[in-house]
């Protein structure tokens, strides 16, 4: 009799252990290890007060930037904000209200910081909605597509000559891998005459969010695109 067949326990705990590994080596391959400052940056961060969001504040303003926590729920904003200065000593961490379900808002938000700064170096969409029960955005459109999708786009195509003028930038938004698994329902893009899904809903738009970056990179002169989960589209200035 074998050890494995004697105590199959231990197969278990090594085939385990091994996918741990490869866990853990496929993890730490997306670890940052730049040490680039940003100081004199301003960055833009959609949902910033939590998860992903509130840990991309904390790095760029450990690095030294200006950083804008653009977010719906302004208490848990400001909290947010708050532990982070104190854990950074930035003081430019600043906050401000935007609610992607809303275009109305997208665009006043997009006002404001217009008259407010005079640069913008980096926007990071970063704020989204995921496996919802079926809802709608105060404009009539599903709430993930609505949200995850066209807030942002329309937030981007708003800031884009600020983005410009303070080229080099970049704007970064995140999808996510089940974009692979995502189709874009042209014939029903809300919903309205299929059963719902939101695991369909979420794919299609985090497809959306892959092929609207790809689309601005190809009609953004000077652009370099890069792939991946969080897709990155850089501006340059020509004039420089």
């Amino acid at each position: 009799m074998t050890f494995r067949q004697s105590c199959p326990a231990a197969s278990v705990f090594c085939v385990s252990s091994s996918g741990l590994v490869v866990l853990r080596k496929w993890v730490a391959g997306g670890v940052c290890h730049s040490q680039a400052k940003l100081h004199g940056k301003t960055v833009v961060i959609t949902g910033a007060n939590t998860g992903i969001g509130k840990e991309t504040a904390l790095d760029m303003a450990r690095r030294g930037a200006r950083v804008v926590m653009a977010c719906r729920d302004l208490s848990k904003a400001e909290q947010a904000a708050s532990e982070i200065r104190q854990a950074t000593g930035n003081s430019e961490v600043l906050v401000r209200h935007l609610d992607l379900s809303s275009l109305r808002s997208v665009r006043h938000f997009s006002t404001e910081l217009r008259a407010a700064e005079k640069r913008l170096d980096i926007l990071i969409n970063n704020a989204g909605v995921m496996m919802c029960p079926k809802m709608l955005t105060d404009d009539g459109f599903e709430m993930q597509l609505g949200v995850n999708h066209l807030g942002h786009f329309l937030l981007t195509n708003l800031l884009l000559e600020l983005l410009k003028s303070s080229a080099p930038s970049r704007v970064v938004t995140v999808s996510s891998v089940v974009h692979d698994r995502g189709k874009i329902h042209f014939d029903d893009l809300h919903f309205e005459r299929t059963p719902y899904s939101p695991l369909t809903s979420y794919r299609q738009s985090k497809l959306a969010n892959i092929l609207f970056t790809r689309e601005l990179a190809s009609r953004t002169r000077g652009t370099t695109i890069f792939h991946g989960a969080a897709f990155i589209v850089k501006f340059r200035n020509d004039k420089k």
